[in-house]
Order: C-alpha cells, then sequence, then structure tokens
C-alpha cells in the first residue's frame, strides 16, 4: 500500500491533516482489503472507538486515531478498545512521530501501526491478532451491524427516531 504524495492530492503544510481526513483514507484502505469500516462506535462501557471495521471472516479491526502527539500521551483509555476487537491499529497522519508507537507502554506487540492522508494509509506495523472469544464475538458483530442498519436508515429517513448512535 502506499500513501499519495502528490502535492496536488495532500492538504498545504499550513493545514494539517484532521481526524477525519485520517479516517477516511484507512476506510480506503481497509476496504480494498475487504473490511468496511464504521466511524465513531460506542462500546460497551461508555467507551468510543475512532473505526471500527468487519472483514469477510468476521474479524473486528479497532482503529483509533491520533493526530497529535498531546492526544496520544494523554489518551489512557485505549486499551480498554483490546477487549472488543481481534486485530488493533493506531493510526497517524504522514509526517507524525511514530517513535511513541515502540515504547513498551503502547504495546508495539498487540498494536499495529497505520499512516494516513485523506486519500489513502500504509501499515507501517501489522497488527498482531488475539482472537475474541465467540460470545464477545457475536455480541460485538452483533452491536456492529445494528449500528450500522440504524445510520442507514437514518441517511434515508433523517426524521426516523434514531435513540442510539
Amino acid at each position: 500500500m502506499r500513501i499519495a504524495t502528490s502535492p496536488a492530492l495532500n492538504p498545504p503544510a499550513s493545514e494539517p491533516l484532521q481526524a477525519s481526513d485520517v479516517a477516511r483514507g484507512v476506510c480506503r484502505m481497509l476496504l480494498r482489503h475487504d473490511c468496511v469500516a464504521i466511524g465513531e462506535v460506542q462500546l460497551e462501557g461508555g467507551r468510543r472507538a475512532d473505526l471500527m471495521a468487519l472483514d469477510s471472516r468476521g474479524n473486528i479491526v479497532i482503529v483509533e486515531i491520533k493526530v497529535s502527539r498531546a492526544d496520544l500521551l494523554g489518551d489512557a483509555k485505549w486499551p480498554e478498545y483490546l477487549s472488543h476487537c481481534d486485530r488493533f491499529f493506531w493510526a497517524v497522519p504522514e509526517g507524525f512521530d511514530l517513535r511513541p508507537f515502540e515504547q513498551q507502554a503502547f504495546l508495539p506487540d498487540r498494536a499495529g501501526l497505520l499512516v494516513a492522508d485523506r486519500y489513502d494509509a500504509a501499515v507501517v506495523r501489522e497488527a498482531a491478532t488475539v482472537p475474541l472469544a465467540t460470545a464477545t464475538r457475536k455480541k460485538c458483530t452483533l452491536a456492529f451491524a445494528r449500528r450500522a442498519g440504524r445510520r442507514l436508515i437514518h441517511l434515508l429517513d433523517p426524521e426516523a427516531e434514531q435513540p442510539f448512535a
């Protein structure tokens, strides 16, 4: 996988990438790998994952996006995501300092690393696969499908009652 480097594709240096730009590039890459993703996914326990994806075999991937060093170093909640996925990735914009992700606190043996722009993403480090328990997988997959369905209904009918995100 490659990251688009044409100056016409990338924002000017004065315009840093936002999390939504990184999410777009990551979603495109995931889709090419037969993984469908949705953003801002509420997890059991009240946490919210930036992206959750499901592959054709039912494996669940969570991607946590960071666009600033302060956000990365101040985030203590991300380990809770590990119990909701088979694979976990960090995603950052091109030019982000990747050295912190090598520290043991960021579980480099477990967590993968993606670098993205708004058009594409590249895998810098693959994530380890730690299979979910069958009951947990079923619960997470059902929640994913129902969440995606509710969002689709809301796109078709914005006035439809939508009690959950």
